[in-house]
């Protein structure tokens, strides 16, 4: 007699933990090339950030990863031929290891962890890397792009929504309290914060050391990130020009520049990682995506939040610690000021941001987790974290998190979920 589904033990859902994260230095891009990687390969510091988990993991056995998910927002030329398999290869992982590639532009490694964590409860697979790439020097956002005319003749979309930095404008016109000089402010903060995080090695934990050439100076050694300028003034912050609109509010030290860099995260089911020793440095809770009027696309955070919430029985008082993705400070202030959360809140982004350190498109959702999962371990008076960015073509992104150093209050308890 065949069995059928409906004969089989329902499968149980399984925990699935975030046991370790790092990334490269990030740096500059430009297509002058002048940022530290503009003469590295894309695929080549993917394959150092692989490389350095594996280093740092030796009680996990290579045949064991069952998947490399990674990332890329633009995948041709280094970032192409499938780079999860490529790089998963190259990093010296046995050739019965799979791997593949994913894309949602901003939130490419969000999706890669997302999508890895639910193969991963479902049973598909013990323990996975994921993360992402963007060589943004060598690969400009939209490069090879061929967008389909109706998104504009039948106006589908508005046109700024192809303009990342229009759409920013277009937020500011949204919610006029969010001025320019809220942004700057807050912009000032983010690269204090970092200067402060650096001054106090929290940064260079995650680091991996990348090797560089350049053709006129010859070998170097990448150790931190290039974009941060400490030394930002409030008077700095004010005279710069607004690219994407005369009078606009948006530059380019109150967004996030273009950079180059890699992370990569390992994941794993909770029984296996004890079974190999991994350390549990959060646990996944749940997470959520939402789409939005794509030129508005920087309020995406703020359903894909109230989405994920909603799907784990949580509320935003919950939250103790966020770490949110500073694609533009306008991003950022909608989605404090939505929730009631003063520009300043000790609770956000306790390193500093992407406007300091750089965003590298696909790379920077788990940037985002690996930080939050070492200030999880500073802190354990919080429960839950989350982490979330927005996403080009107006989308959103969230994923939160529990700690599992987490101390509870005497006589204070609250499950997820209930």
């Amino acid at each position: 007699m065949t069995s059928t589904l409906s004969d089989r033990p329902d499968r149980p859902i399984r925990d699935v933990v975030f046991c370790d994260g790092v990334r490269t230095p990030f740096g500059r891009a430009g297509r002058a090339g002048t940022g530290m990687y503009a003469e590295t390969r894309a695929d080549d510091l993917i394959v150092a950030a692989i490389r350095e988990l594996l280093r740092r993991h030796p009680e996990l056995p290579p045949a064991r990863v069952d998947e490399v998910a990674v990332a890329a927002s633009t995948q041709i030329g280094d970032q192409g031929l499938t780079i999860g398999r490529t790089a998963a290869i190259l990093a010296g992982l046995p050739k019965s290891v799979p791997g593949y590639a994913i894309d949602r532009m901003c939130a490419g490694g969000m999706t890669a962890v997302t999508t890895a964590a639910g193969s991963i409860a479902f049973g598909a697979y013990d323990v996975v890397i994921a993360g992402g790439v963007e060589h943004m020097g060598r690969h400009p956002m939209g490069e090879a792009a061929d967008p389909n005319p109706r998104f504009l003749s039948d106006r589908l979309v508005d046109t700024s929504a192809l303009s990342m930095g229009a759409t920013a404008e277009n937020l500011h016109d949204r919610f006029p309290h969010l001025t320019r000089e809220r942004a700057d402010l807050y912009a000032l903060h983010s690269q204090e914060k970092v200067a402060k995080a650096y001054a106090e090695g929290k940064i260079q934990r995650d680091l991996v050391p990348v090797a560089i050439r350049s053709a006129e100076l010859g070998w170097g050694l990448a150790t931190k990130d290039e974009p941060p300028r400490p030394d930002t003034t409030l008077a700095d912050l004010a005279a710069l020009r607004t690219p994407f609109r005369p009078h606009g509010r948006i530059t380019a030290g109150n967004a996030a520049g273009l950079n180059d860099g890699a992370t990569a995260c390992l994941l794993a089911d909770a029984g296996t990682a004890a079974e190999l020793g991994l350390p549990t440095a959060m646990r996944l809770v749940g997470y959520g995506f939402a789409g939005v009027d794509p030129e508005v696309m920087g309020v995406g955070p703020i359903p894909s939040t109230e989405r994920a919430l909603a799907r784990t029985g949580l509320a935003i008082e919950d939250i103790g610690l966020f770490e949110l993705n500073e694609a533009f400070a306008v991003q950022v202030l909608a989605f404090l000021d939505h929730y009631g959360l003063a520009d300043d809140d000790p609770r956000v982004n306790q390193y500093g941001g992407a406007i300091a350190l750089g965003h590298p498109l696909a790379s920077s959702g788990v940037r985002l987790m690996t930080q939050l999962a070492r200030q999880f371990a500073e802190h354990p008076e919080v429960r839950y974290g989350l982490t979330a960015m927005c996403v080009g073509l107006g989308q959103g992104g969230t994923v939160i998190w529990e700690n599992p150093h987490y101390v509870s209050p005497a006589g204070s308890s609250r499950e997820a979920g209930q």
